[in-house]
């Protein structure tokens, strides 16, 4: 049987996941009250793909350094124009 030659590449580029603002809000919450590595343990719990303890504490601190997005203004809805 014939293989092809291997790659030093994964197959698949690494997981990604969303966080939402509430996500962000409990782990940056749980970051300033108890730390980087009960930020760490809460990101692990809320996403269990992480599987370290390194990226989960590098994502808990860049995820601890956002700030909340503004709200958006209001749309404003515009009457269509008569013509006539």
């Amino acid at each position: 049987m014939r293989r092809l030659a291997e790659s030093p590449h994964p197959p698949h580029p690494p997981p990604m996941f969303v966080v939402t603002e509430a996500d962000a809000a409990a782990i940056r919450t749980v970051f300033e009250q108890e730390g980087e590595l009960s930020a760490a343990i809460e990101l692990r719990r809320r996403f269990p793909g992480i599987g370290d303890n390194e990226n989960a504490r590098r994502c808990a601190r860049s995820i601890a350094g956002w700030t909340p997005l503004a709200e958006l203004p209001a749309k404003v809805r515009r009457r269509a124009r008569k013509l006539g």
